[in-house]
């Protein structure tokens, strides 16, 4: 089956389904999805439909690493969080703690 179909004016237009991207496994595979886009909007090639197509999978790529990036904002505040319920800032990995002096 193909994934256009013809619409009553004559033209054709790309199904629904056909325009649902892939889930990303991580955060990783989806900026380098990005990348790709991003590589291929700007180099002229594609026609309009395309970008415009381009452009729709790249805002939901960047809607998933937005809430990839706010469930580890998540996680690192509860980990970072004081037995009394406070939060602390802490050095994270190997980094040295900041001067402070």
């Amino acid at each position: 089956m193909s994934d256009t179909e013809k619409r009553a004016d004559g033209e054709t237009a790309a199904r629904p389904s056909a325009r649902r991207t892939q889930q990303p496994a991580s955060f990783e595979e989806a900026v380098a999805r990005l990348e790709r886009l991003v590589a291929r909007m700007e180099s002229g090639a594609e026609d309009l439909d395309a970008m415009v197509k381009s452009f729709e999978e790249g805002q939901a790529l960047v809607k998933f690493c937005g809430e990839k990036l706010s469930a580890i904002e998540r996680k690192v505040e509860i980990l970072a969080r004081r037995a009394d319920g406070s939060v602390a800032a802490e050095p994270f990995g190997d980094l040295p703690p900041p001067d402070r002096g």
